[in-house]
């Protein structure tokens, strides 16, 4: 009798074995450490699946998670992904990635779209409206107005300056976690303002700076700001990347999630503005 000879990826029996788990790496040329794969999520605005990549700038980008024909994407909205680097331009291949912004059906688009992309982005409400109408989503809630500047003791979203530029937190300065992978494949559970280090101060920004504008929103009194201008370079930029210190010197470390860091825009958050120092602030200062 002649052996049976069976594949390594199947039983005795011919059914396939589970694959074997492939743990993500950076690559050593990359010019991000965040893992693209992690940053797959729901749009709030209309429950629709986006891709988040980092951008040249630092700043993240939703994509759409599909890539699309270049022909039927106008040249201004052309994206293409790169080492986990997104850009705004093609790539010269006959495809190309879209930002989500631009297919969201809960905003308004300043131009029209070619009707490839109109169909796509009525598909795209049409699924939001079946989520809305089974419950399985529910629109995000926009910014809302903080309590009064008298009552304020520590700002949910206090505004820091980090490596002179101006940003608002997503959450009280000490809450604020690192975003490093562990050998575990989890997200690192320590905090940025880790003990041992040297914390940044609480101190009155005046808004008749340059950096303000000089904006008619922003409250006349001069406005919490936690600097960490005084801090050393490598220290700033570990809390730009939003890292542990042991995390910091492991450069090898991927991220699992982007940093919480939003450009100041008196725009949209200049309800957020506390005009007196937080009183849990003061031993940091």
């Amino acid at each position: 009798m002649r052996p049976i000879h069976v594949s390594s990826s199947r039983h005795w029996d011919g059914s396939l074995t589970a694959p074997g788990r492939r743990a993500l790496r950076v690559a050593t040329d990359s010019p991000t450490r965040l893992l693209c794969t992690a940053q797959r999520v729901e749009c709030r605005d209309c429950g629709n699946r986006i891709d988040w990549h980092a951008t040249i700038t630092r700043q993240a980008v939703p994509l759409h998670p599909a890539e699309l024909p270049t022909a039927i994407v106008p040249e201004s909205h052309r994206w293409h992904v790169a080492s986990g680097i997104a850009h705004h331009a093609g790539d010269g291949t006959p495809w190309c990635r879209i930002a989500h912004t631009t297919l969201c059906p809960a905003r308004t688009t300043p131009q029209v779209l070619p009707p490839s992309l109109e169909s796509l982005r009525q598909r795209l409400a049409l699924r939001t409206r079946r989520l809305l109408d089974t419950g399985a989503f529910t629109p995000g809630e926009q910014l809302a107005a903080v309590p009064p500047a008298e009552d304020i003791c520590r700002p949910t979203r206090p505004f820091v300056q980090i490596l002179c530029a101006r940003y608002i937190a997503a959450r009280p300065v000490e809450d604020i976690r690192c975003v490093a992978q562990t050998v575990r494949r989890t997200r690192c559970s320590h905090h940025v303002l880790a003990p041992g280090t040297t914390p940044g101060r609480w101190t009155l920004a005046s808004t008749a700076l340059h950096h303000f504008r000089r904006h008619p929103t922003l409250p006349k009194a001069g406005i919490a700001l936690y600097d960490l201008g005084h801090l050393p370079y490598s220290e700033q930029l570990r809390w730009r990347t939003q890292r542990c210190p042991a995390h910091a010197a492991a450069h090898g470390a991927p991220d699992l999630a982007l940093a919480e860091w939003e450009p100041f825009d008196p725009l949209r958050h200049h309800v957020l503005l506390a005009t007196r120092l937080p009183v849990s602030g003061q031993q940091h200062r």
